[in-house]
């Protein structure tokens, strides 16, 4: 469902921080402005389209499968991040699907105006190679990782990252809601059966708890060296 343009919404996008509000104000009325509703796609791979789309609320995941139905996420985007940019660049066609995670508001440049905004915002233009080297360094650790580690291997440092990014006090983290296996899964390109085994050897180690519908990490300081201990040696 289309929404109306707001330069109030652009102001939460990391990407165009710094810009004069009436620079700001013109982007907005450039945008397309559109809701999507929990589940509902928002890119199909191999489509068309070369829109760049700015996350005004809520949040998406891209992800694909494999040949053989295995689903594989790349990573989930939230409030104030962008996505699409490579197909704006390049002019291919899309390499993954995107799906809105919830109830999502999102603004989306065409390729022309955003080519002209990178050309005519130096700052923006630069912003944007850090996110894409930023980019390639994910990308070239998950690889190394996918071709060094085991399986549970995989997981100890998913859940590690989640961890870290739900934040560690006192050697403690609390993830809420607990990611669910499926989700954890196609992030480290498993199966939910096997996702569900290692969780409860970690909760049997005592890494691991629950809290109610959260995930609590009880050791994260041991965690982490395990993982750091496989990377290690791998």
């Amino acid at each position: 469902m289309d929404a109306l343009p707001s330069s109030l919404g652009l102001r939460g996008v990391a990407l165009l921080e710094g810009l004069a509000a009436e620079r700001l104000d013109a982007l907005a009325r450039e945008c397309k402005w559109r809701n999507y509703a929990a589940d509902q796609r928002v890119i199909s791979r191999d489509a068309d389209d070369r829109d760049v789309y700015l996350i005004i609320s809520g949040g998406v995941r891209v992800t694909t499968y494999s040949a053989a139905g295995r689903q594989v996420t790349f990573r989930d985007f939230g409030k104030g991040e962008h996505f699409g940019e490579v197909a704006a660049i390049d002019g291919m066609p899309r390499s993954a699907d995107v799906v809105a995670l919830e109830n999502s508001l999102l603004a989306s440049l065409t390729r022309a105006s955003f080519g002209r905004l990178i050309r005519e915002e130096p700052a923006i233009a630069e912003r944007l190679l850090r996110d894409l080297a930023a980019l390639v360094r994910r990308l070239s650790e998950r690889v190394i990782d996918l071709s060094t580690l085991g399986v549970h291997q995989r997981l100890h440092a998913e859940v590690l990252r989640v961890a870290r990014a739900a934040g560690v006090q006192g050697n403690r983290a609390r993830i809420d809601p607990a990611p669910k296996h499926a989700d954890l899964a196609s992030q480290v390109s498993t199966y939910r059966e096997q996702v569900t085994r290692e969780l409860s050897a970690l909760a049997k180690a005592g890494i691991l708890g629950k809290d109610g519908r959260a995930l609590v990490v009880l050791d994260v300081a041991r965690l982490q060296k395990m993982v750091e201990e496989v990377k290690s040696g791998a």
